[in-house]
């Protein structure tokens, strides 16, 4: 996922911040990736994107917006993608992947 440090810019929305994130699927097992935002203690904050949930094909690219409260902005830390395994596959030794980018703050 890139980039590995976001930058937060003010949106079209006043009183939202957004930042654009790339993801890019290397796992053929994996299909889908939901997106997360933290504070620094990993507490979850509400945030919004067009699809909590991405559906992305093996050795793809997908961009995605992540928009986050003025008033959550000085609490978010880090904007993460779960990779999510179905039950119902075949191969029994898949394993779930967290891969995070730190929110650059401006200090």
């Amino acid at each position: 996922m890139t980039p590995a440090y976001p930058v937060m810019q003010q949106s079209y929305i006043n009183g939202v911040y957004v930042t654009k994130m790339k993801l890019f699927n290397r796992r053929k097992e994996i299909e889908y990736y939901e997106i997360q935002v933290y504070t620094d203690e990993w507490k979850p904050l509400p945030f919004a994107s067009t699809s909590r949930v991405i559906n992305i094909g093996h050795n793809r690219r997908k961009l995605f917006e992540v928009y986050i409260r003025l008033s959550d902005l000085n609490k978010a830390a880090y904007i993460c993608t779960e990779s999510k395994v179905f039950k119902n596959t075949e191969q029994v030794t898949l394993v779930s992947s967290k891969i995070c980018s730190k929110i650059k703050q401006d200090k």
